[in-house]
């Protein structure tokens, strides 16, 4: 069956960039702004072997494994302060669901005016996404615990920690590490959508850059590479989520 959908997965993909290839070549489409994989894969090559790629690469993947970690962990923990409190649960309930319904992008400008433009406002970009997100989708697995869990052990005397520690958290364990998966790519938007704004370096200003110059294999070969080892991320925590649930 994997073998099958995988199958199916790759020719859908082999067709698309052969059709591309072939309307680029024939000039079909226009090559100055669409491009074409033959010259995109030269374009990645180029700049691979230059090393032109690599410092921009290396700044990307460090700014977007930073606001993953950091997300993950103080989404997670405000979750637990929110729950361990429910009138502060109360308190922060539409705060949450309006910061999380505001458009993130009109966020930047704000943190490279209070953190400068640089590494950290772009994390702290990051963090305006993956931390909210965290928040919300492993609070609510807290609150969807079966209520019976926590009526048994408040009955043999059990205080609030050990509710959570024996029923909360282990029941939406499952939960928080599903969550990793999520802020993968929530993470790659908020260092792209920072890089946009204000970088100077990354395949985020790759991308701007390419705009300005009109070099839009630039373009398209940053967004293969983001695409490529976003992948890999996600293919790496989807690793790691096994081997966390298979262990428990």
């Amino acid at each position: 069956m994997k073998q099958g959908v995988f199958a199916v997965q790759a020719s859908i993909l082999l067709l698309c960039i052969l059709l591309w290839e072939i309307a680029g070549q024939l000039k079909w489409i226009d090559v100055l702004i669409f491009s074409y994989p033959s010259k995109v894969g030269q374009q990645i090559v180029k700049d691979i072997v230059s090393g032109e790629l690599w410092p921009h690469l290396a700044m990307t993947v460090s700014e977007t494994v930073v606001g993953f970690l950091l997300g993950t962990l103080i989404g997670t923990l405000l979750a637990v302060v929110i729950w361990w409190s429910p009138f502060l649960s109360k308190v922060l309930d539409p705060y949450m669901v309006v910061f999380n319904s505001m458009p993130k992008v009109a966020l930047g400008p704000i943190f490279i005016v209070l953190f400068g433009a640089g590494f950290t406002a772009i994390v702290v970009t990051t963090l305006s996404i993956t931390v909210i997100v965290t928040t919300l989708v492993v609070y609510t697995s807290f609150n969807e615990v079966d209520a019976n869990y926590t009526k048994v052990i408040r009955t043999f005397g059990g205080s609030r920690q050990d509710v959570f520690r024996k029923a909360i958290l282990p029941a939406s364990f499952p939960t928080i590490v599903s969550t990793l998966k999520v802020n993968v790519g929530m993470a790659w938007v908020g260092v792209i959508v920072g890089e946009f704004l204000v970088a100077k370096i990354g395949l985020g200003y790759l991308i701007v850059y390419g705009f300005q110059v009109f070099n839009f294999t630039l373009v398209l070969s940053s967004l293969v590479i983001i695409a490529l080892v976003a992948t890999a991320m996600y293919q790496l925590v989807v690793y790691i989520e096994r081997k966390l649930v298979r262990e428990r």
